[in-house]
């Protein structure tokens, strides 16, 4: 059955009535059609562009499609209705298009360094492999590849480069190459530096950003994801390793404390953000609406701002039309402005996901 909704539709701000003719959008009205929403504050339906459907709590790899069916389900019910998974180790191209889940844009397995990353997650290899590695991947996800461009390096005792500057390079290239945009895990200084010069298409944490990389990404287009309820979690990470590695410690704690104006210079320079938790291992799913206030109370943005982040522009970047003639039947609906209170946006009123009330 066709559904009716009525509201005031952001961003337009304007009473609206939509049209839900099975997962389409239409201003013109359906006969027949079920209203399920009669005022209120409609949006298109939320995002998370950075989580991994393929990792477990506690970082293991999932081992079923039942698995990530449930740690999609609940972003689902927060009103999450369209995920970036930023790489996988367990291959689920089979949800792509499975009606009662999140839209899904993702990557392949994570491209990272030789025993430089967490057991089991990426796909390791040397710098001589990383091109064939990154081809290999952009055919394995639909339209992004991953890239860990840094870790510790147990050798130094700190953050470094994940290859030398040239592979990073190339790895970009070759994703390219492949029809797809590249992604890239950065905390540390220098690796960001590389990446953002390279050409990368995104920036997932980006804590080593400077003022000179900020305005580049600006001119570029460069997307910074920032999951700061992720860099909250760097105290523990610290702590962990402090007694054999003080001075990875004291870089992690001073990267988290000067993250939220870093993103603010970003905001301020005009950078694309969007709204990421790096649900999947050490953060539960389901967490956009406080990734969100994050963003708002910490970073500065403002309420549109983070809205649209987690919303339009968000859906607009990863290629799933909002609320417009013809557009995809996802939406949220809030009983008061979450423009005046970001708050409500942990609880909606209505879900519609593929034009099927969810809630």
């Amino acid at each position: 059955m066709a559904l009716h909704v009525r509201g005031v539709l952001l961003p337009d701000d304007e009473v609206r009535d939509l049209w839900l003719d099975g997962d389409r959008v239409t201003f013109d009205p359906v006969p027949g059609a079920q209203t399920v929403a009669d005022g209120g504050f409609v949006l298109p339906g939320l995002v998370d562009a950075h989580c991994h459907l393929g990792i477990a709590r506690g970082g293991t790899p999932v081992t079923s499609l039942d698995q990530a069916r449930a740690l999609a389900r609940t972003d689902r019910d927060a009103g999450v209705l369209a995920l970036r998974d930023a790489g996988s180790p367990f291959p689920y191209p089979e949800l792509d298009d499975e009606p009662e889940l999140p839209r899904l844009a993702r990557a392949g397995r994570h491209v990272a360094p030789p025993k430089r990353y967490l057991r089991d997650i990426g796909l390791e290899v040397d710098a001589a492999g990383v091109t064939a590695a990154v081809a290999a991947q952009a055919a394995a996800g639909n339209g992004w590849v991953k890239l860990v461009g840094d870790w510790i390096d147990r050798g130094i005792g700190d953050l470094a480069p994940a290859w030398d500057a040239d592979t990073m390079t190339a790895a970009v290239a070759a994703a390219h190459a492949g029809g797809v945009r590249a992604a890239v895990h950065t905390f540390s200084e220098s690796a960001v530096e590389i990446m953002v010069r390279a050409g990368v298409d995104s920036v997932e944490h980006g804590t080593g950003l400077s003022l000179d990389l900020i305005d580049l990404m600006a001119r570029q287009g460069t997307a910074l994801v920032p999951t700061m309820i992720n860099i909250r979690t760097f105290g523990g990470i610290a702590d962990a390793a402090r007694a054999k590695f003080p001075g990875y410690a004291d870089h992690m704690l001073a990267l988290r404390d000067r993250f939220p104006e870093v993103v603010r210079a970003a905001y301020e320079a005009g950078v694309p953000i969007y709204v990421g938790t790096d649900a999947g291992g050490g953060i539960d799913h389901g967490l956009a609406a406080e990734e969100m206030l994050l963003l708002h109370e910490q970073a500065g943005m403002s309420a549109v701002d983070v809205l649209a982040a987690a919303s339009w522009r968000s859906r607009e970047w990863l290629g799933f039309p909002g609320l417009v003639e013809g557009g995809l039947a996802d939406l949220v609906v809030y009983p008061e402005d979450p423009r005046r209170d970001l708050t409500v946006v942990r609880t909606p009123s209505r879900i519609v996901l593929r034009g099927r009330l969810v809630r």
